[in-house]
């Protein structure tokens, strides 16, 4: 699995420009995809914050992760503008019956494919080797650019998981 996606960030954008990750609960058709790239392309265009234009960009990556991008250098990001991106993911939700706001399902590369696993059955899986310490983990807390590029595919032992499973029958993640 190609996991490069930093070359496809607008190198524009400040590494201070605020990120929100959107895990779907399933991977999108091709066909879904290219309408999810048009609407979020739609989006960004007219995102405006108290009249004034956002600095915005929407990507989906994976297949499986729609991510939105605000520069606020160029303008500030208000309540009632990121109250328009969530409308944005909740109408994808019901367009395309997908769960875009389930924060209990992870995401990992596994086999060469992201994979969901529930928050629930972390340690069973690690438990029993379905994941391990170097096993690759969507970080979806990131919330800038620079966290974005350097903390949001990330092994999970470099992640907050490393605290949440116990290494009882196994080699310790640290």
């Amino acid at each position: 699995m190609n996991l490069e996606y930093k070359s496809l960030l607008d190198t524009h954008f400040h590494s201070s420009s605020r990120v929100w990750i959107y895990q779907s609960s399933r991977l999108f058709t091709l066909a879904e995809a290219l309408e999810i790239e048009l609407l979020l392309k739609n989006f960004t265009a007219q995102w405006n914050s108290h009249g004034a234009p956002v600095k915005g960009a929407g990507y989906l990556f994976f297949g499986q992760f729609i991510i939105l991008m605000a520069d606020e250098t160029a303008t500030g990001v208000g309540g009632c503008s990121t109250d328009s991106s969530v409308r944005l993911i909740k109408d994808i939700e019901q367009q395309f019956r997908v769960n875009m706001f389930d924060r209990v399902n992870l995401a990992f590369v596994i086999k060469d494919k992201v994979q969901i696993l529930p928050m629930a059955q972390l340690q069973y899986a690690y438990d029993n080797q379905f994941i391990n310490s170097d096993t690759l983990y969507f970080n979806n807390l990131v919330q800038t650019k620079k966290e974005l590029e350097e903390k949001w595919i990330v092994p999970i032992r470099e992640s907050w998981l490393a605290r949440k499973i116990s290494a009882t029958n196994t080699v310790s993640l640290k």
